[in-house]
């Protein structure tokens, strides 16, 4: 889904991820979890990144896997840098979003699309496959 680029499109988002993962049947922890990453990569999205060349808005992303598994995934117009976990003093607002999604997630990363002009942040959440 396209949602505006800044806090309404978080909120709504979040609300249509947890509504089509729990009605997949996917575990509550899980949504749980996908609702925080979600919530971290709009907000990164909208602190750090452009909106898509398209117009004002990010793409956020979600699917359920066979195994279970959830990818979340972002795409935004890029910015001036590139998202990397940081290490903020204890005293810091901010700076923990993708330290908390490596915790939760069983692998992330960031691809470019060239060309394009994109930048997706995206997330595998779930227990591995035995």
């Amino acid at each position: 889904m396209t949602v505006l680029h800044g806090p309404s499109g978080i909120a709504a988002a979040r609300r249509r991820l947890r509504a089509e993962l729990r009605d997949s049947g996917t575990p509550d922890s899980v949504v749980d979890d996908a609702a925080l990453v979600l919530s971290e990569l709009l907000s990164n999205a909208w602190r750090h990144a452009r909106p898509l060349p398209s117009g004002d808005g990010v793409r956020a992303a979600w699917s359920r896997e066979s195994d279970g598994a959830v990818t979340v995934a972002v795409t935004d117009g890029g910015g001036p840098t590139r998202p990397r976990p940081a290490t903020p003093s204890v005293t810091a607002r901010g700076g923990r979003g993708l330290t908390i999604i490596g915790t939760l997630a069983r692998a992330w990363g960031v691809r470019e699309a060239e060309g394009a002009g994109t930048v997706t942040v995206w997330a595998v959440l779930g227990t591995p496959p035995a």
